[in-house]
């Protein structure tokens, strides 16, 4: 038996290290937006900005790793054309959540009070939501270009 693409595509198993990574970063920010925000010109809004800087870096590299030249994406549609429709999606994706991620970045840029934090949290958990379909879809995307039985035979 042949080993699978996704086993042996360096390409691939990039994307699965920095997969991990985002995953990461969206904890970081999760745990940082679940803090106390008693002391807002310390610790909350210091671990939140921090927290957003580094994923949105990170959805950045993303984005470098599926659409770049030499990315998932260009290398996908040569080998699956029939994946064009899901990958164009996907590529839609990446414009609304950078927006959202520079429009967050935007906002902790701003000074912050009290009653900021509710909006915050909002426009991070929005985030952090989009985030997590997308990255479900992306994994579907990848099996179903590289894991699918396209079969009929036995």
């Amino acid at each position: 038996m042949e080993p699978s693409p996704l086993q042996t595509d360096p390409g691939l198993e990039s994307l699965r290290q920095h997969r991990a990574e985002l995953r990461e970063s969206m904890g970081a920010l999760e745990q940082a937006l679940a803090a106390p925000a008693a002391d807002l010109k310390g610790f909350w809004t210091e671990r939140v900005n921090v927290a957003v800087v580094e994923l949105s870096a990170d959805i950045r590299e993303h984005i470098n790793i599926t659409e770049g030249p030499d990315g998932l994406y260009p290398g996908l549609l040569t080998t699956a054309p029939r994946l064009s429709n899901s990958v164009a999606s996907l590529t839609r994706e990446h414009v609304e959540i950078m927006a959202m991620a520079d429009g967050l970045l935007a906002r902790m840029g701003e000074p912050i009070v009290t009653t900021d934090v509710e909006e915050i949290r909002d426009l991070a958990i929005a985030l952090l939501v989009k985030l997590s379909r997308h990255r479900q879809r992306g994994a579907d995307l990848v099996y179903e270009a590289y894991q699918t039985d396209i079969g009929g035979e036995t």
